[in-house]
């Protein structure tokens, strides 16, 4: 098996020009659906953008969906690559680990007695270090919970009560799942966020991207910031997905065709027949990986299956952009999937392509499966569908990190498709995993100690996460292959790196 792309062609000024009709049609009749006291509140009508290429003296410029995101937030017409813009936030989220240094740079720069610059585009979730006895961690989100009350912030998913999560309503878990499920993330519009997956967001055709405390804590204040646009790259993905691949899988296999350093402040849009069939958590998992090869963003066009996903999620209106058919890109790859195998990235680092049954002599110790990359309902439903279909216990520890409480409550709740009736969580303690966790971060940045999952000695993990750096996830001696959940499941079955292939027919 071949692991394709294709060479691509630049003009004289170093851009590649690649006219594509947009295969999306907009429903002009989007009925929200998110409600409160069980009622329908409004309906949102909104229109595919038909912008012509904007003109430029005698030229005329066709734009990439991302410029068109920055022009329209910057009040301009059009923008260049490597241009500087103001451009203007729609969401701004912190996370417990952030909240603190961020609060203080902007009392200290704006004024102990400053208000942030609109109290319900700031959206705060604690998820990282959260279910742990370390206290200096509790201060974090307390930190956070008194800056949020200062401000009268209208969307903090606060914990109080760490003995069960299920007692704190408000509580989410992994900030880039909780901002899609609670309809922070909308088309066309932009969302920077203290944590570099805030790329996850460009699944539904937004600019997402991750900033610092010090610009998070200007953007508090103003509401805009100085953003560089960056020349985009684009990602044609075409053919049937097979049943054994994953969108893990498809991100593994791009940033191992172009390095970790290969989209190094660029857009990543993401197009093609197989981007169409995918799910919007599939999605998620594509645009969450971008930063893993240098990308300032990741973005894949509105369809159907995003307006969809938001009639119950959203009552804000929202106009979606796309790239026009001239717009210009820096450079084009091309993928048949339906050629491509599983894959993981061997330590210590993301780029580290190989195939799983290449991988097959390698022992491991555990398996984790959680995360804003591999956490989601979809991809324990994909784990399991392995364990169902391999009727077998697993061989070496399994840990399952559920990124937020309504997948926690899925894995006890829905059933997973050709079991019986049975529900993940059944089908996960029948396989003799560890019971599923307090949704979180977990173990997917080390943390304290006593974080469910750590590596706390040098052992080898198959994870569904995304970094694989010495110590990312514990122990600095500690080996993480990266993998989907189906090969992670897999993996657990057998205590070696192993092909979901054998398992899935």
């Amino acid at each position: 098996m071949a692991l394709i792309s294709s060479p691509f062609i630049t003009s004289k000024n170093g851009l590649c020009v690649v006219d594509f009709h947009s295969s999306s049609s907009f429903v002009t009749d989007l009925r929200c659906k998110k409600t409160r006291s069980k009622k329908i509140v409004s309906v949102v009508s909104t229109q595919q953008n038909k912008r012509n290429p904007s003109s430029y003296g005698s030229a005329k410029i066709g734009l990439t969906t991302t410029e068109k995101i920055l022009a329209r937030a910057s009040e301009k017409g059009m923008v260049n690559p490597g241009e500087n813009v103001w451009a203007n936030a729609d969401v701004l989220m912190l996370n417990d680990l952030t909240c603190p240094a961020v609060s203080d740079i902007f009392k200290r720069e704006f004024g102990n007695n400053a208000k942030v610059w609109d109290r319900e585009k700031v959206v705060v979730i604690p998820d990282h270090y959260i279910f742990t006895n370390d206290k200096r961690a509790h201060r974090n989100v307390d930190i956070a919970r008194e800056f949020c009350i200062q401000q009268d912030i209208k969307f903090f998913y606060d914990i109080q009560d760490r003995s069960n999560f299920r007692a704190n309503p408000d509580y989410k878990g992994v900030c880039h799942i909780a901002l899609a499920q609670e309809g922070h993330c909308r088309p066309g519009e932009i969302l920077f966020g203290t944590d570099s997956h805030t790329t996850s967001a460009g699944a539904f055709g937004q600019f997402a991207t991750g900033v610092g405390n010090t610009d998070a804590a200007f953007i508090l204040g103003t509401g805009k910031i100085l953003l560089k646009v960056p020349p985009t790259l684009r990602f044609v993905l075409d053919g049937e997905m097979p049943n054994y691949l994953l969108a893990k899988d498809l991100i593994l296999n791009i940033i191992g065709e172009i390095s970790m350093s290969g989209a190094t402040y660029k857009a990543m849009e993401f197009v093609g027949t197989t981007i169409e069939s995918l799910t919007m958590e599939e999605r998620i998992t594509l645009c969450n990986m971008v930063v893993e090869a240098g990308g300032k963003n990741g973005i894949i066009a509105a369809d159907n299956t995003t307006y969809k996903y938001l009639e119950d999620k959203t009552c804000t209106p929202y106009e979606p952009v796309f790239s026009d058919e001239k717009a210009r890109f820096l450079a084009q790859y091309r993928f048949d999937v339906s050629k491509l195998e599983p894959l993981v990235a061997k330590p210590h680092s993301p780029d580290k392509r190989a195939l799983a049954r290449e991988c097959n002599n390698v022992k491991i110790d555990r398996v984790y499966i959680g995360s804003c990359t591999g956490g989601k309902t979809q991809d324990f439903m994909a784990a399991a569908k392995v364990f169902l279909a391999a009727g077998k216990r697993v061989k070496v520890p399994t840990f399952l990190a559920p990124a937020t409480q309504k997948v926690w409550m899925d894995l006890y709740t829905l059933e997973v498709a050709g079991s019986g009736g049975k529900t993940c969580s059944e089908i996960f303690e029948e396989a003799g995993c560890d019971t599923p966790t307090s949704p979180s971060c977990a173990a997917c940045m080390g943390g304290p100690r006593d974080t469910y999952g750590r590596l706390n000695e040098p052992q080898v993990c198959v994870s569904t996460t995304n970094r694989n750096f010495p110590g990312r996830m514990g122990h600095i001696e500690g080996q993480v292959y990266l993998a989907s959940p189906y090969t992670a499941a897999a993996s657990a079955l057998t205590g070696f790196v192993t092909d979901p292939r054998n398992f899935l027919f």
